[in-house]
């Protein structure tokens, strides 16, 4: 059984820890002790948890499940691109699309936007098993 740190559920789903706490608190998450008396989050109980909340965040718009909500940082224009730079949560993301595309969505800093994400490749790595 693999279990998470309140710290470590705060860094994956992107929110404090004292988000996580208060989810806890109200029975949202289920939690235990460790050990050390800390309180842990069976990783297994947690992606039950984000299986089920995910049927109620889909639209019905598109095929692409992957969708991350944050603002726009920057945006390059030339005369045929345009290469939109978005903050969503901790990850910075780079897009390269028509410059037609960017002036009729009004991309510009400070503009919140939406990445979706659809690719049929993902590499997926262990946390701390980088370089």
């Amino acid at each position: 059984m693999t279990t998470l740190r309140v710290p470590q559920v705060a860094e994956v789903l992107g929110v404090s820890t004292d988000t996580v706490r208060r989810w806890v608190d109200r029975g949202l998450l289920p939690d235990q002790h460790d050990a050390a008396g800390r309180r842990v989050v069976d990783g297994a109980a947690l992606a039950a948890v984000l299986r089920a909340q995910r049927h109620l965040d889909a639209d019905g718009r598109s095929s692409a499940r992957n969708r991350l909500p944050g603002i726009v940082t920057d945006v390059v224009r030339d005369g045929v691109m345009a290469q939109v730079e978005l903050q969503a949560g901790p990850f910075r993301l780079v897009s390269l699309m028509s410059r037609e595309a960017a002036d009729e969505l009004g991309l510009a800093p400070g503009v919140l936007a939406e990445a979706v994400v659809k690719a049929t490749v993902v590499v997926v790595e262990r946390a701390g098993a980088g370089a």
